[in-house]
């Protein structure tokens, strides 16, 4: 039985990149732990069988030590302690979406589209304050406008039809493409902005919570706006060490609660529990989201910010919990890759310029039904 030479070291980074358990590989490779120390070297089809279990070109296990790969986009990010090891998840999902942005580019160019007037169209020199209404104005994310919603969760959705109307594609998803195995992380990243002209784009870790996913879509935007590429982790709690992630946080914060109104609303003596459930009703933001507020206005001490946020944040987990049920698939594939790069990739493959097996890639399906049926849920006669 002919073996393959690769360096032991090779094993362990493509078992720590994938983030996978050792015992759980061991039990589909059980020469593992040799194979990492070099006892023991694999056939090719093992090395194979482990490159795809591991999401990692089999390329990469015939070099002489493990790669250093880089964010392919500037990387904002900070997590407390220091960047993470750079996941094949988090890099599949950015390469998967610089691709989707550059055909729809390349589409939306054939179909006449002109550029976008507010990418790029500000500098962090702007106070936060006015970038925020220069978005609110533009996308018509007004708190008027979210009080005709009965929920936030609702204005969550309208936010996000709201930038896509404007232009944007956003895509929120909590696994890569489709694969229900290979879930996100949300101590990894929160999302990120791929700033264009044409075809500027925003991913949203669909795995975060639903409070953050809102915070994440305004600092995305907010990066937009400065006309931008970045991955962020955009946390609503914490401080950044970047100048820009400080200043993005500010306007997502401003363009969610304006100030002005968010003091106006507030009542002296009323109980923080039942200012929050008011608040919540009339800005129809999260209650985390107003935790914060109450933070940068003074409302409340950092000590006492911080314990009603943990505590709030355990709440709405529990709730979460408690609501099961994995909603309409195609509807879930429409969210995932947004329903303005969804509506241009169909209707480009039925009428011929785009190939369906390159559709199916972009998409993340297998078989002609399915996409097929996506077209129905998308309005098309296929």
């Amino acid at each position: 039985m002919t073996r393959v030479s690769v360096q032991p070291a090779l094993f362990t980074w493509a078992r720590q990149r994938a983030r996978l358990d050792m015992a759980a590989l061991a039990a589909r490779f059980p020469h593992l732990a040799q194979w990492e120390t070099g006892e023991v070297q694999p056939t090719l089809r093992q090395l194979e069988q482990f490159a795809q279990a591991t999401h990692a070109p089999v390329g990469y296990f015939f070099l002489p030590a493990p790669p250093q790969e880089a964010v392919p986009i500037p990387d904002f990010r900070t997590m407390g302690q220091g960047v993470p090891r750079l996941s094949a998840d988090l890099l599949d999902v950015i390469y998967t979406c610089l691709n989707r942005q550059a055909w729809y580019r390349d589409e939306a160019m054939v179909n006449g589209e002109t550029p976008l007037s507010f990418i790029g169209s500000t500098t962090l020199a702007t106070p936060p304050a006015e970038v925020a209404e220069a978005i609110r104005q533009k996308l018509g994310f007004s708190v008027e406008a979210r009080r005709e919603c009965p929920t936030w969760a609702d204005a969550l959705r309208m936010f996000i039809a709201q930038a896509e109307q404007a232009g944007m594609m956003v895509m929120v998803s909590g696994v890569v493409l489709n694969n229900n195995t290979r879930l996100l992380d949300p101590q990894e990243f929160r999302g990120f902005a791929l700033a264009d002209a044409i075809a500027p784009l925003v991913f949203i870790n669909g795995a975060d919570s639903k409070a953050a996913q809102m915070f994440t879509l305004a600092h995305e935007l907010a990066h937009l706006w400065l006309g931008q590429t970045a991955l962020s982790d955009a946390a609503m709690a914490q401080a950044s060490d970047h100048a820009t992630e400080t200043w993005c946080n500010q306007v997502a914060a401003e363009l969610l609660v304006p100030q002005a109104d968010f003091r106006a609303a507030l009542r002296r003596d009323e109980a923080l529990d039942v200012a929050l459930q008011r608040l919540a009703r009339h800005f129809k933001v999260s209650t985390l989201v107003l935790l914060r507020r109450m933070l940068d206005v003074g409302w409340l001490d950092r000590d006492a910010f911080w314990r009603a946020y943990r505590a709030e944040e355990a709440r709405l987990q529990a709730l979460a919990a408690r609501t099961t049920g994995g909603g309409d698939f195609y509807r879930t594939t429409v969210a995932r890759v947004s329903k303005r790069f969804a509506q241009t990739l169909v209707a480009s493959t039925l009428e011929g310029r785009t190939l369906y097996r390159d559709a199916f890639r972009m998409l993340g399906i297998a078989k002609p039904g399915t996409f097929n049926e996506l077209g129905r849920t998308l309005g098309f006669p296929t």
